[in-house]
C-alpha cells in the first residue's frame, strides 16, 4: 500500500490507495500543492559567483525576444525540492528555453518543504547579481510567495508574480524536443571559447552549422551529415556572459536536425539553453503534445500522481508502475498526460524526466491549443467520416470550409490535404483534421 496525500478545496486528506482505480482522487481546483509553509529552502550558495552569472544569463534570456513579439519582462520559474533547485524560463518569443540545474553540492542549507514559485528578476536584483564576488557569502531563500537573495551589501526580495500563459504552452512542448535529442559534440573550455570567437556578427538570417574539422569546432554555412543546425545563430550570444567560467559544453540535436540544445557544465551546476528550429517562431511542436491529449484519460489519475510526486523528483514510470500496481500501458498514458500539461521536465545529461509542480488548471490547456479545441469541435459535429480503419492504416474524410480533406494515417506517416499540412509537412505539429481522426480511432 502507498500513502497518498491530496488536497480538496484546501483541505488535506489521507487515503490508502493501490492500483489505478484508487488514483481517482478528489478533484483539485489547481495543479498546485497547498502549502502553508512560507519557505521551501533556506541556505547559502557554495559557488556564489558562478550562480550569479547563471542567474544573470537567465534574466537576459527572459528579457529577450527574437520574433514578432516585443520583449517584455518575464519571470523565472523556481522549483525547490529533492535536494535541488531549478530556475527556468523562456524568451518573450518562446524560441529560447533556459534552465539552471543547481545540484545538491551547489547549495548548503535546509529544504523545509518542496514547491514552485515564479518571481520577477528586476533591476535591483540584476544590480545585486552583477556585484557578487567569488568569495562573498550569499544566502538564498525560496518560498511560496517570494524569493530572497542576501549578500554582504544588500537584501533583495522578489515577490511571486503570475506565470505567463505563453510559458505554460512552451513547457508542454520543449521537453518533448529535449527527450528526443542526442548528444553530438563535447567541447572543453578552450574549444568552447574558440568556437564562440567565430560567432557571426549581426542578425544572420541564413542557417549555420556547428561542425568539427581537423579537431577544431567552427560555425559553417555548409550543411554536413555530422553538423548541428543552428536556426537563428545570433541567439547563441545569450551564452556569452558565462563562457569564461564554463568547464565544458555539450551540444545536443534533435533527430530531424531542426532544434538543438547546449548544456554548460560548471561542476556543481549545469545551465541548459534550448533553441527552437528558427528565430522567427517559438517552440511550436505542441502537435506532439496534442496527440498525447487525445487519450480519454481521467484527470483524477493525473491529480493522484501529482499528490505522490515532489518538485524535481526523478520521474521513473517503471518504478511507479510496480509500486502502485499500475499496468505499463496506463502508465504510458499518464506519462504522456503529465508531459502534455507541462508537469514533466527533461534532464538531458541524466537522460530522464523530473517532476515539476506548476500553478495552473489543466482545463486551460484546451484554450492554449486552438487546434485541440477545433479538433474536438469536428468530432462533436460529426464532421469526420472514417473510410478505412485497418491495423496501422486509417483513411478518413474530414469536413472543411466548403471542401472535404482527405486524411491518411499509415503507421508513423500521416498526411492531410489541408493548407496547414501542405505548408509545414508536420514540422509544426499535426493539423486539426489529423488530430480529429486520431481522436476517433
Amino acid at each position: 500500500m502507498t500513502d497518498l496525500q491530496y488536497h480538496y478545496n484546501g483541505v488535506s486528506t489521507y487515503t490508502k490507495v493501490k492500483g489505478v482505480n484508487s488514483l481517482v482522487l478528489a478533484h483539485q481546483t489547481e495543479i498546485e500543492t497547498v502549502n502553508n509553509i512560507p519557505c521551501f529552502f533556506w541556505g547559502s550558495l557554495t559557488e556564489p559567483y558562478i550562480t550569479a552569472k547563471c542567474w544573470s544569463t537567465i534574466a537576459k534570456v527572459v528579457r529577450s525576444s527574437f520574433g514578432p513579439i516585443p520583449p517584455s519582462l518575464r519571470d523565472p520559474i523556481v522549483s525547490a525540492g529533492t535536494e535541488r533547485i531549478r530556475f527556468e524560463g523562456f524568451s518573450s518569443c518562446n524560441g529560447v528555453y533556459v534552465r539552471l540545474d543547481m545540484k545538491p553540492e551547489s547549495i548548503d542549507g535546509e529544504f523545509i518543504a518542496n514547491g514552485t514559485t515564479n518571481v520577477d528578476f528586476n533591476d535591483p536584483m540584476l544590480n545585486a547579481l552583477n556585484s557578487i564576488q567569488k568569495n562573498e557569502k550569499v544566502t538564498l531563500a525560496v518560498g511560496h510567495r517570494e524569493l530572497q537573495v542576501i549578500t554582504s551589501k544588500t537584501t533583495i526580495k522578489e515577490k511571486k508574480v503570475t506565470l505567463p500563459m505563453r510559458w505554460i504552452k512552451g513547457l508542454t512542448s520543449v521537453q518533448l524536443y529535449l527527450a528526443n535529442m542526442n548528444l553530438k559534440f563535447e567541447l572543453n573550455k578552450v574549444q568552447t571559447i574558440q568556437l564562440f570567437q567565430s560567432l557571426p556578427k549581426g542578425n544572420v538570417k541564413s542557417d549555420f552549422f556547428i561542425t568539427k574539422r581537423t579537431g577544431k569546432f567552427m560555425f559553417s554555412t555548409l550543411a554536413t551529415t555530422d553538423g548541428v543546425r543552428i536556426g537563428g545563430i545570433h541567439r547563441l550570444r545569450l551564452l556569452e556572459g558565462i563562457l569564461a567560467i564554463v568547464d565544458k559544453i555539450y551540444v545536443y540535436v534533435s533527430p530531424d536536425q531542426e532544434s538543438c540544445a547546449i548544456v554548460c557544465e560548471f561542476g556543481k551546476m549545469q545551465l541548459l539553453m534550448a533553441f527552437s528550429p528558427d528565430a522567427y517562431r517559438g517552440f511550436s511542436g505542441e502537435g506532439k503534445a496534442l496527440e498525447n491529449m487525445t487519450e480519454n484519460l481521467p484527470l483524477e489519475w493525473v491529480y493522484g500522481l501529482n499528490s505522490l510526486l515532489k518538485s524535481n523528483e526523478t520521474f521513473d514510470p517503471t518504478l511507479l508502475s510496480i509500486e502502485n500496481d499500475i499496468d505499463f500501458g496506463t502508465m504510458e498514458q499518464l506519462t504522456s498526460s503529465l508531459s502534455s500539461i507541462g508537469l514533466l521536465g527533461y534532464d538531458l545529461t541524466a537522460g530522464n524526466h523530473f517532476y515539476r509542480q506548476l500553478p495552473f488548471k489543466t482545463d486551460r490547456i484546451l484554450s492554449l491549443n486552438p487546434r485541440l479545441k477545433n479538433a474536438k469541435k469536428l468530432v462533436d459535429n460529426a464532421d469526420v467520416r472514417i473510410l478505412k480503419n485497418a491495423e496501422n492504416h486509417v483513411e478518413a474524410n474530414v469536413k472543411g470550409s466548403g471542401v472535404l480533406h482527405k486524411v491518411v494515417i499509415n503507421n508513423e506517416d500521416q498526411r492531410c490535404t489541408c493548407d496547414w499540412f501542405t505548408a509545414y509537412q508536420g514540422k509544426r505539429g499535426i493539423c486539426k483534421h489529423i488530430l480529429a481522426v486520431k481522436m476517433l480511432t
